[in-house]
Formats: structure tokens, C-alpha cells, sequence
């Protein structure tokens, strides 16, 4: 019997005023400064914070605090000569209540990362720098 993957379509459109509208009509005008690549980076955030967030409660940790920031650096691949994303760095301050034991904090921290599919799917994957407090 063949395995179904767990599926999840999202779309989004674009206005020609700019703004982006999701699949339930929800809004989102970008200020006029942020690029294509500041959405990105904004995105690798949101999920991983969502995504530690889930990997945290599957350990029963209820409470956790996310903040940080995404840099990225832009430039040509060697390999194709195409400008492309070739470094992702994360630093992300976390706070956990309850505190887990290491090895959890550990699994939540690895879990967060690996649950990520936006940084996940990138050809050169994300630099996580963590700090717990």
C-alpha cells in the first residue's frame, strides 16, 4: 500500500497596488523597502519560530518566547553562475516555561530547525544560532 504524505497548499496573490491577499483574502501590503529577499528571511523566522513552538508543546513544554534575526547573503553560485541565496544565518533568543532538561532542549532545538520547510527548502540551508535563556 503506498504512503500519503501530509499535504499543504497555500497561495497568494499579488495587487497591482502591491499588495499580497492569501487563499481567505487576508492582506498583506509590504512596506515599499522590503524585497522578494527581506520576505524570505521574514518567512525562515515565522516558520521556525511556529516550528519550535510545536516541537516545544510535543514535549510539554507549553511556554515558549521567540525573537531574533534572519540575515542572508545573496551572490553567484559557482556551480551555475546564478544569483542565488548561498548563507542563511539565524540567531534566536528563546525562552522556555518550564525549562526542559538538555537532552529536550536539545530535541526541541533540532526538531525546531529540521521542522522549518521554508529553510529546509533551501538549496543551502539555514545557520541556526541558538540562545536559551
Amino acid at each position: 500500500m503506498p504512503i500519503t504524505s501530509k499535504e499543504m497548499g497555500y497561495e497568494v496573490r499579488l495587487d497591482a497596488d502591491g499588495t499580497m491577499r492569501t487563499e481567505d483574502d487576508s492582506t498583506f501590503a509590504a512596506p515599499e523597502r522590503w524585497s522578494a529577499e527581506h520576505l524570505l528571511l521574514a518567512s525562515i523566522l515565522r516558520c521556525t519560530a511556529k516550528s519550535l513552538d510545536y516541537s516545544a508543546r510535543k514535549k510539554g513544554v507549553a511556554g515558549v518566547t521567540v525573537s531574533g534575526s534572519a540575515k542572508g547573503l545573496v551572490r553567484r553560485r559557482e556551480e551555475d553562475g546564478r544569483f542565488a541565496v548561498v548563507r542563511t544565518d539565524l540567531a534566536l533568543d528563546v525562552t522556555f516555561d518550564p525549562k526542559p532538561g538538555r537532552a529536550e532542549e536539545h530535541d526541541i532545538l533540532t526538531w525546531a530547525e529540521r521542522g522549518c520547510f521554508i529553510g529546509s527548502s533551501l538549496t543551502a540551508k539555514p545557520i541556526y544560532h541558538w540562545n536559551v535563556s
